[in-house]
This record gives structure tokens, sequence and C-alpha cells, in this order.
């Protein structure tokens, strides 16, 4: 069975092409800066990497170029766009209907468009995205694959936010989360490699990228996570900041900031590029913390003190942890924010050699155990694969609709 994956973003199109039941993709595309001066199409194959320079104005034409790759004798992934049987589709946010992925439909895609609300940036793009594919494949099966679906399993203690509650009912706030797809394929995957079933293991997930969230994990559940209604909440991320005191944003209104300045100052301008002043790319910050800029220095120790914050909370409301799992850009691949963050966490457990920390490669499939000998909980990195777990989940939710 081929299944496309689909992430349509605002002005990049990812596709990957999977054969059921190979777990790796036999052909997968990035296409990036469409609308701009320089859009470019990256083409992966088993045969290498080509990267093609592409006129691409709009969503519309990404769609057309993806579709000529896929079937070009140069690629030779497909003879013919009908051998794809199914499409999975990346899809933000899902509000607090979706604790699935599910079949695609007019009523989800209304579901998708009212939740936009809350993912602005996302949900508008993925919908197109959704809609495209409908238009190049009539009649094959579309599946929704909800970043926020993972965490609907939160109980309503952890989810609500304390504002008034007929509030927060009639205008749907509360804690919703987000990287859900990848935060339950790396527990799945470290299930695996510690052969335990799922349902006997305590994990805490450390998605660490360019967006940064956490997730304590118990029996395969998500119980509590950093990010809330948005992706705002929780961990210093690249130009988001996380937590914050609310009363800043009053202040700041008051001072005559307008609702939109807000949003950029939050969403565009904070976390690790407000800090530094510089960048929002962690591998800068660690580069110019080692020449001795001094804001630097403090947006890494500000980045590693909320992981480990987040860290005793997990600990303590899962009673106990099995695993401490390191995944996302900068997770898989920085043994320093490894080390920093592992550091410290000693009493409770967490020991890191690092000697293996030193030599992990991150390979996609792959688990790396980067623990001391010894160590109670084990310390893993997985390397994120929400292509694939977007795969499993397109199957499952076709299973469930026959």
């Amino acid at each position: 069975m081929k299944v496309l994956v689909i992430n349509c973003g605002s002005s990049s199109l990812k596709y990957s092409l999977f054969n059921i039941p190979e777990s790796r993709p036999l052909f997968e595309g990035l296409i990036e800066k469409i609308g701009s001066a320089t859009p470019l199409h990256k083409i992966t194959t088993a045969g290498g990497s080509k990267e093609l320079p592409c006129d691409v104005k709009d969503i519309a034409e990404a769609f057309q170029k993806m579709e000529h790759a896929l079937i070009s004798d140069e690629f030779g992934a497909l003879k013919s766009l009908n051998e794809i049987q199914a499409a999975g589709h990346r899809v933000v946010h899902g509000g607090d209907r979706f604790s699935a992925s599910i079949v695609i439909d007019k009523q989800v895609k209304d579901a998708i468009r009212d939740c936009s609300v809350f993912a602005p940036l996302h949900n508008p793009y993925n919908l197109a995205g959704i809609e495209e594919m409908e238009k190049l494949l009539p009649g094959v099966p579309g599946v929704a694959v909800f970043d926020t679906a993972f965490h609907q399993s939160m109980a309503e203690h952890v989810y609500r936010y304390a504002l008034p509650y007929a509030l927060c009912n009639e205008k749907h706030i509360r804690r919703y989360g987000f990287h859900g797809t990848n935060h339950k394929y790396v527990s799945l995957a470290a299930a695996m490699y510690l052969k335990k079933p799922i349902t006997e293991l305590k994990l805490i997930s450390c998605h660490l990228g360019n967006g940064t969230s956490m997730c304590a994990i118990d029996g395969g559940l998500s119980v509590d996570t950093s990010m809330g209604l948005t992706p705002l909440e929780g961990l210093i991320m690249g130009t988001r900041g996380g937590d914050i005191d609310p009363g800043v944003l009053l202040y700041l209104m008051r001072e005559g900031s307008t609702a939109a300045e807000i949003d950029s100052l939050l969403n565009k301008e904070s976390g690790l590029k407000g800090i530094t002043g510089l960048s929002n790319d962690m591998r800068e910050a660690l580069s110019l913390s080692e020449d001795g800029n001094e804001r630097a220095m403090l947006a890494v120790s500000m980045f590693v003190y909320r992981i480990k914050k987040y860290t005793g909370a997990y600990i303590s409301i899962l009673g106990g942890l099995d695993a401490f799992i390191f995944t996302g850009g900068i997770g898989e691949n920085s043994d320093v924010i490894r080390s920093r963050v592992c550091t410290g966490l000693e009493h409770i457990g967490i020991h890191l050699s690092g000697a293996r920390n030193k030599e992990a490669r991150a390979v996609r499939g792959n688990v790396v155990d980067i623990s001391a000998n010894g160590s109670s909980p084990c310390i893993l990195i997985v390397p994120a694969d929400e292509e694939r777990m977007i795969t499993r989940e397109t199957i499952h939710a076709l299973e469930r609709h026959q």
C-alpha cells in the first residue's frame, strides 16, 4: 500500500512517499520559499539527494511540482499518481474535537478551519494542502493527523486553566499541547528498544528544536506537556520565550503596544533570538558562548534551566521514570545541551555517559543509549520521524473507518 504524507506550511511543502510495510520512505521532497524569488525543491531517494531550482508562486503550483517529481522518469518513484492509495496530512491544531487521527470529510475540514483561530500560522495552510490533494487525487482517502491529539488523554485538572470556568468552556480555552505525533512516536520507539510494553513505562520526552516541548508519558498516554493553548507556553524556544507572567503583556499594552506587536514579540522576537539579540539557532548560541558572549551564555543557561525545571516536575507527577528521551534537532545533535541538561540530575538517578554522549550519532530509525552503566532511568536519543508516525496513523484511521 502506497501512502503519501503531506506537511503543508505557509511557504513550504514537505512530502514523503511510503510503500507499506516498508518503514523507510521511497521518496521525499521539500519545496521551500514558496512565493519568493528563490524557491528550491530538494528531492531525496535511496540514490541520494538533489536540489532543483524551481518557479513556485503558490501552494497549488507546489503540488504540481510534487506531482511531476513523483512520476518523473528521472526518479522513478511512481508510474502514475493512481498508485497512491491514501494521503496522511499533518494538521497542527485539532482543538478538543479530535483525540485520534481521522478520515477527512467535510465536517473534519470545517473543524480544522474552526481551529485556525488557535493556529493561524498553520491550520489554514494544512487545510489548503488537504484541498489541493483532493483536487490532485479525487476519491483517494485523506487522513488528518493532529499534533494535539496525543495530549487529549490529559486529565481535566491538568489541561484546565484557572480562569472562569464558563469562559473557558465557551471559548474552548484549555491546554492542548503540541508535537504530539513525535512524542507518541519516540515513546513507542523507546518501548521497543527497552523490550517492554509501553503500558508499563514511565517516560519523559524532550522535543528540542526551534520549537521545544516536553511530555510526561505514563503507560503510553500523555499525562502532561509543556505547551498549552498555543505553542507559546512552556520551554524557551528559538523565537518564543515560553512561560511568562501575563502581567508583562498587560504592562506592554498600557505602554501602548498593540495586539499585533505583542503577537510578533511573543512568536518571532523572543526566545534565543530575543536573549542573544542575534540568532534563534542554538548552534550559533553555543558558538557565541564559547567565544565568551555573555548574552549567548545567558540564553543557553536559561534554555537548560527551564528543561531541568520541567524534568523535576514531571518525575514527581509520574512517580518514577524508566527513560529520559532526547529528540528534535537540538536533542538529537547537541551533545553539549544533553550534557548540561543531565548534569545535576544524578540525585534522581539520571547518569549520563560522557563518552557515549559525545560519540552519539542520531540516525533516523535507530535509538541510541547514552546512559552511564547502571543509570536508572535510561537516557535515550530517539530521532524524530513524524512522517513514519503519520503513515502509521493514516493506516490505523483507515482501518477504523472500514
